[in-house]
């Protein structure tokens, strides 16, 4: 193999707007270029410097259930459900069709942010960092936490440190409940009793093997079972407690119904008789419980109230336990915590993120000598993102020209890309998110805990291709529904129905189409001889859809 050799020119420029954003937008590439692609990079890294358009702000602040924390979302959207008669099924479809607003607007919220933000790097890490903590918004309560799962534990630490992101992902309701954390018990413990049975080792495994270690990262069974028994007692705020903490759930509290999809969980309910905390959880908590200066003092550490986490000394285990070769002393909370201390500050977590960052930012097949020295830098700067990221953006690797436009785009990145090009309007986002859904990544419902591929054998497949090219001579021709508002239902443009299905994608909209002319100078020009000689002998009205569909487009 030659040399390798950086990226030069207008190639550059497209390369990092393809690699730290989802695509260019029309006037992108000349963006950059006035101001400098190491600009740009830096710009990017700090995401607060850069201001967002009123527009984007305002259509965000409208989607109310983005605001609303978990326990505020259980009391309007699970409650209802609790308070119909079994035999009314009309209400029983209304309020599960008022639940279904939820992922909807949390899916609204993170095409229109992809698509329009100018924080695009920030975007990229939202999407990154949820898939690499993946929760399943079919999965019963899910379905309602999934969007605030994003909004509190992933977005305010993209690019902070790793310790700090792995705790709000333990702490949130959504992991608690997706991975089954929430009825972790310790056997012989007051609290054991109805679903709180006992050990539950999902989320430790899951934990070592996908968050942190990663598949061969040296840890045993034995480190499974002692870390499920460190973090009992970690779940979900009690009900009718009054904060104090003295009244359990029953068994049905989180039983989800049968074959459970978006909205169709249980009617039994942990905030039944509560009222979230606010902002200021914890002080409310100490300042309602003054009359239990003992409770007070044994506050646990990193509470997080208005999310509905709440540590139950009732079901932990206080024995010490062996970890991955080192004593953890018998405690309360404090053994969880150091816990998780010791997974972020591994030099194997170091490795494993790093691989994953590169994989992602670089080659499916990333280089080790690169991914050896992010690893370095991250355990130099405590698990930084932000500094693990500039010291990838900084390195030979990931300018050398053998990778550019060597990653294949998955459906989400394809479908917002696609968007971004052709500078469109998007009030209806469902016909977006069901091409996403056909495609096989509909947003938040990825089913396993360790979520969507990013490499090109997971999505490259002829009928795959088949569905994109529908989709990029919709778009191309203007006759995809995004410039309309869409109607009520989720499963007519990008969702899971009752059913898990989801209806194809209506593509008799009718929409300005982009400029084929325009549309090739936003991507940069970049096109093999092939493509251009396609593009010359085709009609006007299929020089759009072909570009759309192109090789080149479908590389980034």
């Amino acid at each position: 193999m030659s040399e390798s050799s950086d990226i030069t020119g207008a190639q550059r420029t497209l390369h990092a707007l393809n690699r730290l954003a989802f695509g260019p937008r029309p006037d992108d590439l000349d963006a950059v270029r006035s101001i400098g692609v190491d600009r740009y990079l830096a710009r990017q890294l700090d995401p607060q410097s850069i201001p967002e358009p009123e527009e984007l702000t305002n259509r965000i602040a409208s989607l109310r259930t983005l605001r609303m924390t978990p326990v505020e979302l259980f009391i309007e959207f699970q409650q209802p459900l609790r308070e119909v008669a079994k035999g009314d099924q009309d209400a029983r479809k209304a309020a599960r069709r008022e639940a279904r607003q939820v992922i909807m607007e949390a899916v609204e919220a993170r095409i229109i942010r992809a698509v329009f933000g100018p924080r695009q790097l920030h975007e990229v890490m939202a999407a990154f960092w949820f898939n690499h903590f993946n929760v399943f918004a079919g999965k019963g309560l899910c379905s309602i936490w999934s969007g605030a799962f994003e909004e509190e534990a992933i977005r305010p630490h993209t690019m902070g440190r790793f310790r700090e992101l792995l705790g709000a992902t333990a702490k949130h309701p959504a992991m608690l409940f997706y991975l089954d954390n929430w009825q972790n018990t310790a056997p012989d413990s007051p609290g054991r009793r109805g679903k709180f049975e006992g050990i539950n080792e999902n989320y430790a495994r899951e934990l070592m093997e996908l968050h942190t270690l990663g598949v061969n990262g040296g840890y045993t069974q034995t480190d499974v079972i002692a870390l499920a028994h460190i973090l009992t007692g970690w779940g979900l705020l009690k009900r009718g407690a009054g904060m104090n903490g003295r009244q359990n759930f029953t068994a049905n509290d989180f039983q989800p119904r049968p074959r459970a999809q978006f909205g169709q969980f249980g009617a039994g309910g942990p905030f039944a008789s509560f009222r979230p905390f606010g902002p200021f959880g914890v002080r409310r908590w100490r300042e309602r419980n003054q009359d239990s200066p003992q409770q007070n003092q044994q506050l646990p550490r990193g509470v997080l109230g208005q999310y509905g986490f709440f540590f139950d000394t009732g079901r932990h285990d206080f024995a010490t336990q062996t970890f991955l070769g080192r004593t953890i002393p018998g405690a309360g909370m404090e053994q969880g915590e150091q816990a998780l201390d010791m997974l972020a500050r591994s030099p194997v977590t170091a490795n494993h993120l790093s691989y994953q960052l590169a994989q992602y930012f670089v080659a499916d097949n990333p280089p080790p000598a690169l991914v050896k020295r992010m690893a370095s830098h991250y355990l130099a700067t405590d698990g930084n993102i932000r500094e693990v990221l500039a010291t990838m953006f900084a390195s030979e690797e990931f300018w050398d020209e053998r990778d550019y436009g060597s990653k294949f785009k998955t459906p989400y990145e394809y479908v917002i890309s696609s968007v971004r090009a052709t500078g469109a309007p998007v009030v209806n986002v469902l016909p977006l998110a069901g091409t996403m859904a056909q495609l096989g990544m509909p947003l938040y419902g990825c089913q396993t805990p360790d979520g969507y591929k990013n490499t090109r054998d997971a999505w490259l497949n002829p009928d795959a291709m088949m569905m994109r090219l529908s989709f990029a001579t919709a778009l191309g021709a203007g006759r995809l529904p995004i410039e309309r508002p869409p109607d009520s239902d989720l499963g007519a443009g990008g969702g899971f129905r009752k059913s898990g299905q989801v209806r194809p994608v209506n593509y008799d909209g009718r929409m300005n189409p982009p400029a084929p002319e325009i549309l090739a100078a936003t991507l940069g020009n970049q096109f093999s001889s092939r493509t251009e000689a396609a593009l010359e002998s085709a009609p006007m009205q299929l020089r759009a859809p072909l570009i759309l569909g192109s090789p080149e487009f479908m590389m980034r």
